[in-house]
């Protein structure tokens, strides 16, 4: 099958996640992050910091990745942002022995299938429904103004390559 899903050991709660709006701070490709249609969290119970009450190595939530930004909590980190999000419980999920708390992998080999879940919607946002985009608009929704650095800067992250290999053509 397909890599459609980034798979995570995490020690966050589901509240704390929909709250923040996703599951952070991931050192991943976020390129190769974002082409994932699906994040599935596994239970970590081994870190003295975590919120979650579920058995360890479980799989307890899917969310639909809406995008993945820069971690507001540590530096050279990645954000997956959630769209909707399903409870799930599947014992074992976590591969014992795996040591990256990253992997990918597709729902059906992890044998979840996302039409029988019930769906919520993120706080903000209408559950099932793409976010309108106006056409006419000069620029895309939530985009403000950038200064050419600003914009190396995030796209060198975006691509995980120094700003000095990001090169910006203007065609007027």
């Amino acid at each position: 099958m397909k890599n459609d899903t980034v798979v995570v050991l995490t020690a966050r709660s589901v509240e704390r996640m929909v709250g923040e709006g996703g599951s952070q701070a991931w050192r991943l490709v976020p390129g190769h992050a974002r082409q994932m249609n699906y994040i599935v969290c596994t239970r970590n119970t081994r870190a003295a910091w975590g919120d979650g009450h579920e058995d360890h190595r479980s799989g307890f939530l899917i969310a639909k990745v809406r995008d993945v930004v820069p971690s507001p909590e540590e530096p050279l980190r990645w954000m997956v942002r959630f769209s909707e999000y399903a409870l799930i419980n599947v014992p074992e999920l976590w591969k014992k022995g795996d040591r990256n708390p990253v992997r990918y992998g597709s729902v059906a080999d992890l044998g979840i299938d996302p039409k029988k879940l019930k769906w919520k919607a993120m706080p903000g946002e209408e559950s099932g429904e793409a976010e309108a985009v106006d056409t006419t608009a000069s620029h895309p929704p939530k985009t403000k103004p950038l200064t050419i650095s600003e914009a190396k800067h995030g796209l060198a992250m975006a691509f995980n390559v120094p700003v000095e290999a990001v090169e910006i053509t203007i065609r007027a």
